[in-house]
């Protein structure tokens, strides 16, 4: 039979990653910590500025797994540091990259591979955020970023060509010298989301990830000499399917490589504010 593990959740962080209901969807493996307990087997963290140091607090206090829900750009090398020294697993749960049709965690096909299988021969890609009026756009943009690099791996020549309160626009280049472009968009005109399509030679790839807040699915899709194909449909959040590769990695003993990963994404966002 395998462990479960305790959680406690700050209400930052139950508020931005529905902990309760992603813990309450995995009974098998998670259950809330009792009060006035020591230091849960899990912390949930909210991803503000100051989440490093919030969650290196957590693995000096104990915590074999640590979960950080929406984190902002911030420098992870101390925190990396730390959690191999503990053997601490810190997965970070991502607004948009964490949607499980990007990376999938059983083996079966993904946006992933079907992105950078057609990196070879891309043309072009454009991508378009959107998210609800009084959204921070800086927050946003890291967002929007991690889940271009999620499916793409890296961004070369990236430049910031305009920002404000309703957004911004910034382009790039693939691996293969092939242009980007990239919006972030605030409206209610539109459902929250990121849209990223691939061009490629003889077809392309797109993903359209929606809000973590409820089990919708993304779409993605492929399109090649031989016609269109839709990758599976998956009906799990980006929160669940975080808890649940958390879940994974504490029962194996393993740590992840967010952190690794996701010091990319912090020297990326880096660029932009260099312009």
């Amino acid at each position: 039979m395998s462990a479960t593990y305790s959680v406690a959740a700050t209400p930052a962080a139950e508020e931005a990653g529905a902990v309760a209901l992603a813990v309450a969807s995995l009974p098998a493996t998670f259950s809330p910590a009792a009060d006035g307990a020591a230091a849960p087997d899990v912390a949930a963290i909210a991803g503000g500025p100051g989440w490093t140091a919030e969650a290196l607090h957590a693995i000096e206090s104990g915590s074999r797994g640590v979960l950080v829900v929406n984190p902002v750009p911030e420098d992870t090398a101390q925190l990396s540091a730390a959690a191999e020294a503990a053997d601490t697993a810190v997965v970070l749960d991502l607004r948009w990259a964490s949607n499980p049709a990007l990376v999938s965690q059983d083996g079966g096909p993904d946006a992933r591979e079907a992105f950078r299988s057609a990196l070879g021969t891309a043309a072009m890609l454009d991508s378009v955020a959107t998210a609800a009026p009084g959204t921070d756009p800086q927050r946003l943009l890291g967002e929007h970023l991690a889940a271009l690099l999620e499916v793409t791996g890296t961004l070369d020549a990236v430049s910031l060509l305009q920002s404000g309160t309703t957004g911004y626009t910034f382009s790039g280049r693939l691996a293969n010298g092939a242009p980007m472009s990239a919006h972030g968009v605030l409206t209610a005109a539109r459902p929250a989301g990121v849209d990223i399509r691939l061009c490629t030679a003889d077809g392309g790839v797109s993903v359209r990830l929606p809000e973590p807040a409820a089990a919708w699915p993304a779409e993605v899709r492929v399109t090649g000499p031989h016609g269109g194909l839709l990758l599976p449909t998956l009906y799990e959040s980006a929160h669940r399917a975080a808890w649940r590769r958390l879940k994974e990695h504490l029962t194996a003993g393993t740590r992840p490589d967010d952190l690794i990963r996701f010091a990319r994404l912090t020297d990326l966002y880096a660029t932009f504010a260099d312009t």
